[in-house]
């Protein structure tokens, strides 16, 4: 079993606890909530509130890298 099948989380979406990553919709728990949240960004009801930097993503060296964290949702 890979650690992200291991790795319980709160869908980002409806706070539900599941092994999300291990799901179709990873990290969601379903593709509503997915399409949800993907609409909201569309809307700009959620928006990135200043441009990044690249100090905002140190610390995030140790995740763990792999084909999922890029992955598309199969039709």
């Amino acid at each position: 079993m890979s650690h992200e099948e291991e790795l319980i989380v709160r869908c980002p979406r409806c706070g539900e606890r599941g092994k999300w990553f291990a799901a179709k919709w990873g990290p969601f728990c379903s593709e509503r909530c997915r399409l949800i949240d993907l609409g909201r960004w569309f809307s700009e009801e959620n928006v990135i509130s200043r441009p990044l930097k690249p100090d905002d993503f140190s610390g995030n060296e140790d995740l763990p890298a792999g084909p999922d964290l890029d992955r598309t949702p199969e039709p």
